[in-house]
């Protein structure tokens, strides 16, 4: 009898220990972020184990899905990130530094050597990717992360889904605890400026429009020396596409002042650029603020009451004749729009529109005689050669975006100093008058940063509904989460349905969005992944 019983226990042991897990618990995030089609590292996974009895990493397997085409993934890797220090134990966090940079020039397209140490490697995979590393883990928390690498072919409209499906510590299957959502859907994207192009330290403040015969212009800061904004060394740069976003053009200066007067050309800083499409005509301009000495300081600080560009920030603009492939020399429209009375005017940057009867209309803000930032619009009726503005929208705002809801009824969308929420106005008279729209400070969440507004008409669009498109960082604290919303109702309502999370990394946050074509909108934008990143979203993805 003892002896049966010493057999069963040893066959119970035994069964038992088929289903044996690791000791310690791997957790994992999968990234919400732009796939960049020219980048050799994209993050798809993070983990972090803590190492408490664990000796080896030995698998990790990944399972894309008998639905996703492979065709276009060249790679995916997996890399060792190291260990955390020991006073951050508790900050659980997925990697102690950014494996790949966004803002770092030679250190933006694949993963820094020194950062992390590849240990696996599937190329061309299957749907089912065994990543074998048989890495020593360090005794405490340890990182890994895997990367996806995608074909230079691989078009905008790829989507990519994957899951975790287990991974293998000391030989035995290990606890995984995911902290990211189910049914992730990874987006591609182009970096059209990355940090170091063209000698520069950095581009921002996008904006984005298509021509009359399709082409896409992406207007941003070149911002040389580093990331601050004006008073700096900083040009308007302009790139151009005509496939829909997937190359770019070689960049082009609409507007540059190199040493202007005698001053060095970090003196002559012109920046936060709006472009627009003259509809009519197929004209294209560019505004934006010219800032002339002021000792290297910022503008917005710098700039004074008065008309002179020795004391004032200057309003200018050039225009293209050639779908933006040649520019006019400058044009100062500065005694045409500002108050004398006012510290700093400058455009809304973004994009301007042309409305119904043929109005040509840029967001504006100004600084005011109490030193108070307000928005507003400024308009020309004779195909740009006069411009003129009339009263703000809100006080305590900044940056904006105007659109066309209905015929000689204007939208403007502003920042608002008081945080929290975008401020949202209505004139009827091309701003002598403004009334409040009934979402204002309730509808649109911000963290107070620039956002993007488009009116899509329902002959313009696939869908044949009167749409309006926002995007922005969808959150009051950060610059992260940036994100598509539609409104069906001229922005009354922004239903979670019809919004689309394109990257919930950390950035500027900036961004500008375009209808490439009737079925599909354009973003570009300040991104986690590069300066100016670039995607290409179906309208029918946004408004299911």
């Amino acid at each position: 009898m003892k002896r049966n019983h010493y057999l069963f226990t040893l066959i119970l042991l035994l069964g038992c220990s088929i289903f044996v897990k690791a000791s310690d618990t791997v957790f994992v995030h999968q990234t919400q972020i732009p796939i960049l089609i020219e980048r050799q590292d994209n993050v798809l996974f993070y983990f972090r184990l803590d190492a408490k009895e664990s000796r080896m990493m030995d698998e990790i397997v990944l399972d894309f899905g008998k639905s996703v085409n492979l065709s276009d993934v060249q790679a995916v890797k997996l890399y060792y990130g190291g260990t955390e220090a020991l006073q951050d134990k508790g900050k659980k966090r997925f990697a102690p530094v950014d494996y790949i940079s966004s803002h770092r020039p030679g250190n933006t397209l694949a993963a820094i050597p020194s950062y992390s140490i590849k240990c696996a490697e599937a190329l061309q995979p299957s749907a089912k990717v065994v990543l074998k590393s048989h890495y020593k883990l360090f005794p405490g928390i340890n990182f890994f992360w895997i990367s996806l690498q995608m074909k230079p072919e691989t078009s905008l409209f790829t989507k990519i889904s994957s899951e975790l499906q287990s991974v293998k510590i000391d030989g035995k299957e290990a606890i995984c605890e995911e902290r990211s959502p189910k049914d992730i859907i990874h987006r591609m994207a182009v970096g059209v400026r990355h940090a170091g192009d063209d000698g520069s330290a950095s581009f921002r403040i996008p904006g984005l429009v298509t021509s009359n015969k399709g082409t896409l212009l992406g207007v941003y800061d070149v911002r040389y020396n580093s990331s601050v904004d004006l008073q700096e060394y900083v040009d308007v740069g302009l790139s151009r596409s005509t496939d829909g976003g997937k190359t770019w053009e070689k960049m082009r200066l609409p507007l540059s002042f190199g040493e202007y007067d005698g001053l060095p050309a970090a003196q002559n800083g012109v920046g936060d650029p709006s472009i627009l499409v003259d509809t009519q005509t197929n004209t294209i301009w560019v505004v934006a603020a010219w800032t002339h000495g002021m000792g290297n300081q910022r503008a917005w600080w710098s700039s004074h009451p008065g008309m002179d560009l020795y004391q004032t920030a200057q309003l200018v603009m050039a225009k293209s004749t050639d779908d933006g492939k040649t520019w006019s020399k400058p044009i100062n429209i500065t005694e045409q729009v500002k108050d004398p009375s006012w510290y700093f005017l400058l455009q809304g940057p973004g994009r301007g529109i042309t409305m119904s009867d043929g109005t040509l209309v840029f967001p504006t803000q100004f600084i005011d005689s109490t030193r108070v930032p307000n928005a507003g619009i400024m308009y020309s009726k004779d195909r740009g050669k006069t411009w003129k503005m009339h009263n703000m929208a809100r006080t305590n705002t900044t940056e904006a975006q105007v659109v066309e809801t209905e015929p000689g009824v204007l939208m403007l969308n502003m920042r608002d100093n008081r945080g929290g929420s975008r401020a949202v106005a209505i004139t009827k008279d091309l701003g002598k008058t403004w009334t409040e729209h009934p979402s204002s400070r309730k509808a649109l969440q911000e963290p107070v940063c620039m956002a993007s507004l488009i009116h899509v008409e329902a002959e313009d669009n696939v869908l044949d509904k009167d749409i309006l498109l926002f995007s922005n960082p969808n959150t009051t604290r950060g610059r992260n989460h940036i994100t598509i919303k539609a409104s069906l109702d001229d922005g009354l309502t922004w239903l979670p349905e019809h919004q689309l999370m394109l990257d919930e990394g950390e950035g500027w946050g900036y961004s500008c969005l375009t209808m490439i074509d009737r079925e599909t909108i354009g973003i570009l934008y300040e991104s986690s992944a590069a300066h100016m990143t670039f995607q290409a979203v179906k309208l029918k993805d946004l408004i299911r």
